[in-house]
């Protein structure tokens, strides 16, 4: 029997995927408190041993610097076009830059960089990287969507996927154009079309002066309600923060 892949969601858009052979990390933000925000969910503390990082875009709750450093120092991190700039190369030796439809392989993973809808503001008087997804071909087929709005190119991402680690809500109590809520979650599966979808980006952050975070269950929940609905054959599993699912 095939070895399972397994996904243990460390809260906020941060996941471990471990596929045979290959350990990845999306977007690592493990912080008890960045900027104006503070976590209200548990805290991975123990060592993360992981062969590569795979970050979507370069807005500071997706690309933190101060997290990556936690890492193993050869992990491969594989950045947006033009993002590699952003990290000092004595701390990170093995950056990858790609843009949507360019590939790069850790371990056996093939990992091709896709579009995402979600803008990126102007810095440092340049156009900011664009933002983009990636799908892991490993055994399963896995699709990590970073930040982004429901698109027409999803149809065509993969011909088969097994898993989507889909965004389905923010930190705050307003979800700017570029993000997916609950509903386009689902409609993102209608086009996607996986076996499984595990909901992210929800219920880890909060402002300082608020006593829990805005995101709690509810954004999941209703997730899985318009799924039932529009995509009745996923298979929508809801982790807590630390929780681990198997997928075979």
């Amino acid at each position: 029997m095939p070895e399972p892949a397994r996904f243990t969601w460390l809260g906020h858009s941060t996941v471990l995927i471990e596929l045979p052979g290959t350990r990845l990390l999306t977007d690592p933000l493990l912080r008890r408190r960045v900027l104006h925000l503070r976590r209200f969910a548990p805290l991975a503390v123990e060592p993360l041993d992981v062969d590569g990082v795979l970050i979507s875009h370069v807005h500071w709750d997706h690309l933190d610097v101060p997290s990556l450093g936690l890492l193993p120092r050869d992990a491969v991190v594989v950045v947006p076009r033009g993002a590699g700039m952003l990290l000092p190369r004595r701390r990170f030796p093995n950056v990858v830059e790609v843009a949507a439809g360019e590939t790069v392989t850790i371990d056996g993973a093939d990992i091709r960089a896709t579009d995402a809808a979600h803008r990126v503001a102007f810095w440092e008087r340049r156009a900011a990287p664009p933002a983009i997804g990636f799908v892991v071909e490993a055994g399963q087929s896995v699709y990590f969507a970073g930040d982004t709005d429901v698109f027409d190119g999803m149809a065509a991402l993969a011909p088969h996927l097994d898993v989507a680690l889909l965004p389905v809500a923010g930190w705050g109590p307003r979800l700017p154009a570029g993000h997916l809520d609950p509903a386009g979650a689902a409609r993102a599966l209608e086009l996607l079309r996986p076996e499984v979808a595990i909901p992210i980006h929800w219920g880890t952050y909060g402002p300082l002066w608020k006593r829990r975070a805005t995101s709690t269950l509810a954004p999941p929940n209703e997730f899985r309600r318009f799924a039932a609905k529009i995509a009745p054959d996923v298979d929508v599993r809801v982790l807590q923060v630390g929780e681990t699912t198997e997928v075979r």
